[in-house]
């Protein structure tokens, strides 16, 4: 199988996230023969007693990014119901701290993965970071996609070691992670993205209005789009679910973010036309991710 990769490099501005970008960087298509161990393993350890939908919408999301094989890691509380919610994944439930927290022992990352998302839906910080700091140790190649709570890692490991990070905060929650002025973030988010890059070592998906994808060897892309209907709960676990899922296919982490931001705007522009610019709700966002696929797919030939 032929894949034509053109990856795209960036000076001081960052590179517009728009058709010629997406069309000049296709994703690796997986041949009529391939098999879901092809088309790659994700672990998501996400959801929790109070926020069991997070799990829901990120595996979702993974799934419809095209992955192949999707093992869900989830409170034990919740696992049985998200098993029947999600019948296309693998759930395994997980002992719980008092505060909500997953307990993880080494047993769950003795399986191969080429990616993993952890965070949309966890409680209890510390039960969190220690989970994190354990996921990293046994990531190997792995891309490891950090959403939500879990990036409170980068706040007591801030140079985390592994190569395949990616971090995925809103301006507020960069703020809070890296102790900048939210409003300095908000006025010149390139040049946040890319300090918390420099600091941390890690990919970074800045999400807003204008959403920043940096890289950590100095490569940024920009995109602007997508709408209102966009920012409400759930809508972050469904770009990080669809990150992790192309993260999965073996998509370099940084193409992977470019991707998923891009589908996830998309998507939402497809709803808005159908229902309106408020009022789709996330869950439904997914759904409109292969037909984008596709067309870029066959824009790009």
């Amino acid at each position: 199988m032929s894949i034509r990769k053109r990856t795209p490099r960036a000076g001081n501005l960052p590179v517009e996230i728009d058709d010629a970008c997406l069309r000049a960087w296709p994703l690796p298509a997986p041949g009529d023969d391939a098999d879901k161990e092809e088309r790659g393993r994700l672990l998501v350890i996400a959801g929790s007693r109070e926020i069991a939908g997070a799990a829901l919408l990120s595996a979702t999301a993974a799934f419809r990014a095209g992955a192949g094989k999707v093992l869900v890691a989830t409170a034990r509380s919740i696992a049985p119901s998200l098993s029947i919610a999600v019948p296309e994944a693998r759930v395994v439930g997980l002992d719980e701290t008092a505060a909500g927290g997953l307990v993880v022992g080494d047993a769950l990352f003795e399986r191969s993965v080429d990616a993993m998302l952890i965070g949309p839906g966890l409680m209890d910080r510390q039960a969190t970071v220690e989970l994190v700091a354990s996921a990293l140790e046994h990531a190997g190649a792995a891309t490891v996609v950090l959403d939500a709570l879990a990036m409170e890692i980068v706040r007591e490991r801030p140079r985390a070691p592994h190569g395949r990070m990616l971090v995925t905060p809103h301006a507020g929650e960069l703020a809070h992670l890296s102790g900048a002025d939210k409003g300095a973030i908000e006025a010149d988010p390139l040049a946040a993205a890319r300090a918390a890059c420099a600091q941390w070592r890690a990919g970074v998906v800045l999400k807003g209005a204008t959403t920043i994808v940096a890289a950590d060897d100095g490569r940024a892309w920009r995109h602007a789009g997508g709408n209102a209907g966009l920012a409400v709960s759930g809508s972050g676990d469904v770009l990080a679910g669809l990150i992790a899922g192309l993260a999965a296919r073996r998509v370099p982490p940084e193409q992977a973010a470019v991707f998923g931001v891009a589908l996830h705007a998309r998507a939402g522009e497809r709803r808005a036309a159908q229902v309106g610019d408020i009022g789709f709700l996330p869950r439904e966002i997914a759904g409109e991710v292969p037909r984008l696929m596709q067309e870029l797919a066959s824009a790009a030939r």
